[in-house]
């Protein structure tokens, strides 16, 4: 059940007055989605108040260098996987000195996929007021369909532990 406000108000632009009502700033951090996330947000007017900075980390250097991803993870784990995804989050959030922040890895296809990895595999983190959490989504689809849906889920998982849903 959608309230007149949800009905009235796209989902950027309801994480944008959450964020401002409680004095949060967000930042993002992609690897598959390459963009989208930070260019949803940014179609929110006056996002520019909570949104400073984000990071396209496609490459593992990227990710160790700019966010602080350990090289062991990456290697141990893979650069698609929870325990990069939760690094990848904590990382923008503190090189960023945000309250809030997101972080999408995944294997957007058509190639790239394995067994134990296929295409489609998205592993989500967000990180709000010192709570994070990284969830594992499959999605099917072409690349750009996998990956507008990473970015919807993404800031589904921000709003509602904004709202203190999960």
């Amino acid at each position: 059940m959608h309230t007149e406000y949800e009905k009235e108000h796209s989902l950027e632009e309801r994480i944008a007055a959450l964020l401002r009502q409680r004095g949060f700033t967000v930042t993002t951090t992609e690897s598959c989605t390459g963009g989208l996330l930070a260019g949803r947000l940014i179609n929110a007017a006056g996002i520019s108040e909570v949104y400073k900075e984000g990071y396209i980390t496609y490459s593992n250097e990227a990710k160790e260098k700019l966010l602080h991803v350990s090289h062991e993870t990456l290697e141990t784990y893979g650069a698609v996987s929870e325990q990069t995804a939760q690094e990848m989050v904590l990382g923008a959030a503190e090189a960023a000195g945000a309250q809030a922040a997101l972080a999408t890895t995944g294997i957007a296809g058509p190639d790239g996929g394995t067994q134990k990895k296929p295409a489609g595999l998205v592993y989500i983190g967000c990180h709000v007021n010192g709570v994070t959490t990284v969830e594992r989504h499959m999605y099917a689809g072409e690349r750009a369909q996998v990956r507008s849906m990473a970015v919807e889920s993404a800031l589904l998982l921000l709003e509602q532990m904004l709202l203190g849903v999960c």
